[in-house]
C-alpha cells in the first residue's frame, strides 16, 4: 500500500503512548469538563493534526448542479434531501480535507460529517436542548474514528455514534438524519435543479486522496482494538443500520436484500474515495440506498467492518447464513 505523506504521518502516531488522564490536553481544551467522561481517556489518542488543524466548514457556498464542471461522474457525494428543501450534494473531495460541514437546510441546522479512517459519513441535526451547536475537528481519535467537539461547551463527541463522550454533553445523543453517499452522476440525474457545495476557499488539493490505497490495506492504522469476527476483513465496507451490519460484498452480489423490515439496494457507479490518488478514479464500490417498508429513506452508515465491531461489539452481523 502506498500512502501519501499525510497518511504516513498519521500512521506514525501509533507509536505514541496512550494517556490514562487528560492532563496533556488541558492547555488546548481549557473549557472542557474532563470530570465528565463515558470512556477511558487511554482510548483517546492524537490523530496528528491539532485542534482545528483540519478546518471544519460553516455556511458553505453552493452552485446549481448544471454549473458544476469539476466533479468526475463517479465521484462520491453525500446527498442531503430533507423535506421540500432543494436537494444538496456535499462532495467527498471537500469533506476528505475538512471532515465536518456546519450548514442549515430548510431551517434545520445540520452537520455533514465524514471520517476517512472509518469511511463513516453521517449527517446530524445540530440542535441539542434548544441550542444550536457548531462542530469542529478536535484532531483526536478513538477506535480510529474522529472525535468532534462543539464550540459552545468544548464537549467531545464520537462521530461514528453521534454521542457526547467527554464534557458537558457527555451521554447526549445527536439525531441522525437519513442522508447517503452516492455518485455525482446519480445525484445529478435525480436532481437536475439541485445544488452542489462549491469549492471552499482553502489551499487544499481538492479531488485528490491523501489516503491512497487505504481501503485495500490488510488492517487499519490508528487502531489497536479487536478485529471483526467471522473472518471478515477489517476494511470491508458494511452497511450499518442501527446495531446491524450487512457486508457490502453480500449486498453487491444480491443487488437487493430485504430483512428485518429494511430494504437495501446496490447499483454500480460510485468510486471509492480511499483508493487511487484521484478520488473520481477509485474502484467501483456501488451506490447504496436503505429504505423502510414504506419506501422512506432510513438513516444508515457505510463504514469499515473494524469500526462497526469497535462501536457495536455486540452488534448483529447480517451474513445471510
Amino acid at each position: 500500500m502506498r500512502l501519501t505523506i499525510l497518511a504516513a504521518a498519521l500512521g506514525a502516531v501509533l507509536a505514541m503512548p496512550a494517556m490514562a488522564d487528560p492532563d496533556r490536553w488541558r492547555h488546548a481544551w481549557p473549557n472542557t469538563d474532563f470530570s465528565r467522561t463515558s470512556v477511558a481517556f487511554s482510548e483517546i489518542m492524537s490523530g496528528g493534526p491539532p485542534r482545528d488543524g483540519i478546518p471544519a466548514l460553516t455556511g458553505p457556498g453552493f452552485i446549481p448542479v448544471a454549473e458544476e464542471t469539476r466533479l468526475d461522474p463517479t465521484e462520491p457525494v453525500i446527498a442531503v434531501e430533507l423535506g421540500d428543501a432543494t436537494p444538496r450534494a456535499y462532495p467527498l473531495r471537500y469533506l476528505t480535507w475538512h471532515e465536518i460541514v456546519n450548514d442549515e437546510v430548510a431551517g434545520t441546522p445540520i452537520a455533514v460529517t465524514f471520517c476517512p479512517l472509518c469511511n463513516s459519513a453521517i449527517t446530524f441535526d445540530r440542535r441539542v436542548g434548544g441550542a444550536v451547536l457548531n462542530f469542529g475537528v478536535s484532531g483526536l481519535l478513538r477506535n480510529s474514528d474522529m472525535v468532534m467537539f462543539d464550540r459552545e461547551t468544548e464537549s467531545w463527541w464520537q462521530q461514528a455514534i453521534g454521542q457526547g463522550i467527554v464534557g458537558h454533553h457527555m451521554g447526549t445523543e445527536l439525531d441522525i438524519l437519513p442522508t447517503w453517499m452516492e455518485s455525482w452522476q446519480a445525484f445529478r440525474a435525480r436532481n437536475p435543479q439541485g445544488l452542489v457545495m462549491d469549492e471552499p476557499g482553502h489551499r487544499r488539493p481538492y479531488g485528490s486522496n491523501p489516503y491512497v490505497g487505504y481501503d485495500s490495506a490488510p488492517r487499519p492504522f490508528l487502531y489497536s482494538g479487536e478485529m471483526p469476527p467471522h473472518g471478515i476483513s477489517p476494511l470491508l465496507r458494511v452497511v450499518r443500520v442501527g446495531d446491524r451490519a450487512w457486508p457490502l460484498t453480500r449486498l453487491a452480489e444480491a443487488g437487493e436484500i430485504t430483512e428485518e423490515g429494511v430494504t437495501l439496494t446496490w447499483a454500480e457507479g460510485q468510486a471509492s474515495a480511499l483508493d487511487t490518488d484521484r478520488i473520481g478514479a477509485g474502484r467501483d464500490v456501488g451506490n447504496i440506498r436503505v429504505r423502510d417498508g414504506q419506501g422512506a429513506d432510513l438513516a444508515h452508515d457505510v463504514m469499515f467492518a473494524f469500526a462497526f465491531h469497535a462501536f457495536w461489539p455486540e452488534g448483529e452481523w447480517m451474513l445471510g447464513n
